[in-house]
């Protein structure tokens, strides 16, 4: 059997079930003002705390929704690792994105991976679906749930 099929065999037989939770990562104003600075969006939700206190009903600034979503790389480190044979995992995008909660600063966040389906795209390229699910320590709503495609791409003479 070759490494793209020992890999599509072991990822078919973990749909459904949970695959992965990471470690949570704090997200502090000094992480959120970095992400603003990064990405020029400096709205005053994010990076005026005392403005953000009086006038919220958030008590503070809140975390972009789109750096809680660029932490799910991070907590894929945690709980994926490349397969026998796989040269490299390329982010392919989501087929679905839902803000649920937002992220008070100083918050915990974590990254939590299901299953959900594995298709060969050719010799090479495996396309999984993962349920990922990124969740506030502490609060029962998450901070949102996506489904996330990554492309396992494999290499050499024993990829096909």
């Amino acid at each position: 059997m070759s490494h793209i099929e020992n890999a599509r065999a072991k990822m078919e037989s973990q749909i459904g079930q949970e695959v992965g939770v990471s470690d949570w990562i704090l997200v502090d104003q000094a992480m959120i003002d970095k992400f603003a600075d990064v990405t020029h969006d400096n709205q005053w939700i994010h990076i005026d705390p005392a403005r953000a206190a009086a006038e919220t009903p958030f008590g503070g600034t809140i975390a972009h929704g789109f750096l809680s979503l660029s932490l799910a790389s991070r907590f894929a480190y945690d709980c994926f690792s490349m397969a026998e044979g796989q040269v490299m995992g390329i982010n392919y995008g989501f087929n679905k994105l839902r803000f649920l909660n937002p992220v008070l600063a100083g918050s915990k966040l974590r990254g939590r991976f299901t299953m959900k389906s594995v298709t060969q795209r050719n010799a090479t390229d495996l396309l999984r679906e993962t349920a990922l699910t990124i969740e506030i320590e502490g609060a029962e709503t998450p901070a949102l749930v996506a489904d996330w495609l990554g492309l396992a791409v494999f290499g050499g003479k024993d990829a096909a």
